[in-house]
């Protein structure tokens, strides 16, 4: 989809739907009331006739308003409150996408130069609305013999006052990518086991690179792996016919000298849990545990597309955790890249094993910082729902600037603690350390475990197990988070 952006007067424009606001009080905003004034009180009739109540995300679709080059207006309700919240925000362009879908609508105006949006400016309020309108349009049906149609909306104009046209167009341009990135993130997300499996992601990787001259990527299979020393990695793929690899993707955008930012995703492109099998209802769900990996090559989509001025490597860490006659068992110790060794006591912990040798390689970048995305734990979902992502690190200045990308980017996180309390729980008596610390604040001794292999940087985790897809029902999918926040912290480092 394109966006422009316009200042002309919304009574010029030939579009097939102009959208203005209405609240609760039956009040329009001033390019409501010029429209309203050009076809003598039309739309003043239709608010005293109660046609419309004003309620959030409520529409009324009116056409062939006179003196107007538009062939509809569309009224859309924006509740009582003068500032509206994200959510509502989410909430009213779901009701503006529906009627566009319904009525196979090509093209259309928004007269949004009045809305507000609590904490946002011209530039924030745009982009939110850009993303929402971009990934509202998302379908994924590959695999459907009866394709739904074909999206009819291929352009949105934002009216803007010629103040606020320059944070307008940007925010657009912004948004559209973000909203890319998210797509590619929710396709890979989306796609079947049988077909994203490791090699999959690695092909992914290589056909970005392939587009853009910027990027290169290199793929290391077992042989090298084995090499380097990353028994960690290699132990979760070890029951699987799947061969794992680790994907070195590395984007220059600024001056070699400068040191680059890390991001690490966690690909485990199935996860049956292992010897320590998981349970039956629900285990297709774990194609999605490759979020981590499938949000890092999103956030590369969208670095692509916007050529910022800075380097970013991406390290992926990809296999499949099967059972087999050849796979770990509990009770195994293996010995990472960095040296330390792991007591397997839970096979299903099996994240924080392939992160801990990504974490160990990323060092040879001497990074600026270095963050891992990751799928991790259940019991983050217990601690925090499916609306915001957990957040550790080892480093308050960038706990903190990624907090605020999240609030920036409607994409949040909650920082939990790191208390070195919570590390006597990873005690083994057989290895250095173990890879579970018991049933309590698992996602906690998770970050521990991690942050074990992360002193010479800094460093912070993020744990998206309860954002990165919907789970069950008609609405199960990937939701391309935390591209949004990954995006927009990688912007705030340019800025």
């Amino acid at each position: 989809m394109d966006f422009l952006v316009k200042s002309s007067s919304v009574e010029t424009l030939k579009t097939s739907a102009l959208v203005l606001t209405v609240n609760e009080q039956l009040q329009l905003d001033t390019q409501g009331q010029l429209i309203d004034n050009l076809c003598a009180g039309a739309i003043t009739a239709h608010l005293k006739a109660g046609d419309i109540k004003g309620k959030l995300g409520q529409t009324l679709l009116l056409h062939n308003l006179a003196n107007l080059k538009a062939q509809r207006v569309l009224l859309v309700g924006i509740g009582k409150d003068e500032h509206l919240s994200d959510r509502s925000v989410r909430k009213l362009i779901s009701s503006v996408l529906n009627i566009f879908k319904s009525l196979s609508i090509k093209d259309a105006a928004l007269a949004f130069a009045e809305l507000t949006i609590k904490d946002r400016d011209a530039y924030a309020s745009t982009r939110l609305i850009s993303e929402c309108l971009a990934d509202g349009l998302y379908v994924f049906d590959q695999f459907k013999s009866e394709k739904a149609p074909a999206t009819q909306l291929k352009k949105i104009t934002f009216v803007s006052t010629k103040e606020q046209q320059n944070q307008v167009s940007s925010a657009c341009e912004h948004g559209k990518a973000i909203a890319a990135g998210m797509a590619f993130t929710r396709d890979l997300g989306n796609m079947p086991p049988n077909i994203c499996h490791p090699r999959y992601l690695a092909e992914q990787a290589k056909q970005l690179a392939k587009q853009h001259k910027k990027l290169d990527v290199e793929v290391l299979e077992e042989k090298q792996l084995k090499a380097l020393g990353a028994g960690a990695l290699l132990a979760v793929a070890q029951g699987s016919d799947q061969p794992p690899r680790m994907i070195i993707m590395n984007y220059q955008g600024a001056d070699k000298s400068q040191q680059p930012y890390v991001l690490v995703g966690k690909g485990i492109t199935f996860d049956s849990g292992g010897i320590s099998l998981k349970p039956g209802a629900g285990m297709d769900e774990m194609k999605y545990d490759m979020g981590g990996a499938a949000s890092v090559l999103g956030t590369f989509k969208t670095l692509l597309e916007l050529q910022l001025p800075i380097n970013v490597i991406g390290v992926l860490t990809c296999a499949e955790n099967m059972p087999s006659g050849g796979a770990t068992r509990p009770g195994d110790i293996v010995t990472t890249m960095s040296g330390l060794t792991v007591e397997i006591l839970n096979t299903d912990a099996e994240g924080r094993l392939v992160l801990c040798d990504a974490l160990t390689y990323v060092k040879r970048f001497n990074p600026q910082a270095v963050v891992n995305v990751a799928t991790l734990t259940g019991a983050c979902i217990v601690a925090l729902g499916s609306n915001t992502s957990g957040l550790m690190g080892n480093n308050p200045e960038l706990v903190a600037s990624l907090l605020s990308a999240g609030t920036k980017a409607s994409d949040v996180a909650w920082e939990l603690p790191l208390f070195d309390d919570y590390q006597e729980q990873l005690d083994s008596p057989f290895a250095d350390i173990a890879n579970i610390g018991g049933p309590k604040a698992g996602s906690i001794t998770a970050g521990c475990f991690l942050s074990r292999f992360t002193k010479d940087y800094p460093w912070a985790h993020l744990d998206i197990a309860g954002t990165a897809w919907i789970s069950g029902g008609k609405e199960k999918g990937a939701t391309g988070r935390p591209v949004p926040l990954l995006s927009q912290y990688l912007l705030d480092r340019v800025q």
